[in-house]
């Protein structure tokens, strides 16, 4: 699932093609809003909220999306519009006169008024990405259940917007957190450091266009410190990179740590040997 700054960065784009200009015509491909027409209208701006796109129109409208697994917006010359459009996985088209923006295999998408965006993503927590970030609430959110592992905690949404797999393994890798103890062992001060770690590494990411944890141009292929790294020699001790489950159904994640450098094999962890992603015998997908 993208994870905070790929949502920034979506919603910088739609913004940048669409911000001012009227809306020529719409087709939202979802049962509840098939018949809806958005023509007329002018985009006022798009902003991500969390995890979560809200695309604000004149009128008090905002068209509402979230990506989920698999989704994406992307701006194109209006010229394109019938060709991107045949696509059976597009759920929505939205075309001025220059442009077509196009969202497609979307997760989640629906048309809400703009003074009742509450409904759709009131219940998150403070967006890490966020001018006005409260870190105090969000550290408030995250240390309410110290029985809790700091990993789950921090990717509940509910508690602090924006971070997933990804910006939790790295930064608790940085700080030689182990992913599996829980809020009350870590403390409020540690938990702080991590949330303010996590919003440095997303804002970076957010300022060099890709999703990045060193921001170093020369660094692409593996410019991680664990996440994505299984199998493979930690940077720091060279010990094996390990993946593990965390969490219950249905929110299960697998988390990928250092054993050495972050205090000793996971609960979930059996300690048989793992291969590197996209080898044939993977134990992880």
């Amino acid at each position: 699932m993208p994870e905070g700054d790929a949502v920034w960065r979506t919603a910088r784009r739609l913004h940048q093609g669409l911000a001012g200009d009227r809306l020529e015509g719409s087709d939202v491909r979802v049962p509840a809003h098939a018949t809806a027409d958005l023509s007329g209208r002018r985009t006022i701006e798009v902003v991500p909220r969390g995890k979560h796109l809200l695309h604000r129109l004149e009128g008090d409208l905002t068209v509402h999306s979230h990506l989920r697994m698999e989704g994406s917006w992307r701006v194109h010359p209006v010229g394109r519009r019938h060709a991107l459009g045949a696509r059976h996985t597009v759920r929505a088209l939205l075309w001025t006169s220059a442009r077509v923006a196009v969202g497609d295999s979307l997760g989640m998408l629906d048309l809400v008024r703009t003074s009742e965006e509450h409904r759709v993503v009131g219940h998150l927590g403070p967006d890490l990405l966020d001018p006005g970030y409260d870190v105090q609430v969000a550290l408030a959110n995250v240390l309410a259940d110290p029985e809790r592992t700091i990993t789950e905690a921090c990717l509940d949404q509910r508690n602090v917007a924006g971070m997933g797999t990804i910006f939790t393994a790295e930064p608790l890798f940085v700080l030689g957190l182990h992913p599996w103890a829980p809020v009350g062992e870590v403390g409020a001060d540690r938990v702080e450091e991590m949330l303010s770690t996590a919003r440095r590494m997303l804002v970076l990411s957010c300022r060099t266009g890709r999703t990045t944890i060193t921001g170093r141009a020369d660094v692409t292929a593996d410019d991680a410190w664990v996440h994505g790294r299984v199998g493979l020699p930690c940077k720091r001790c060279g010990t094996p990179v390990r993946l593990a489950p965390i969490g219950r159904q249905p929110q299960e994640r697998v988390m990928f740590y250092c054993p050495t450098c972050q205090g000793g094999l996971a609960p979930t962890d059996d300690g048989a040997r793992q291969t590197p992603l996209g080898h044939a015998r993977r134990r992880y997908e």
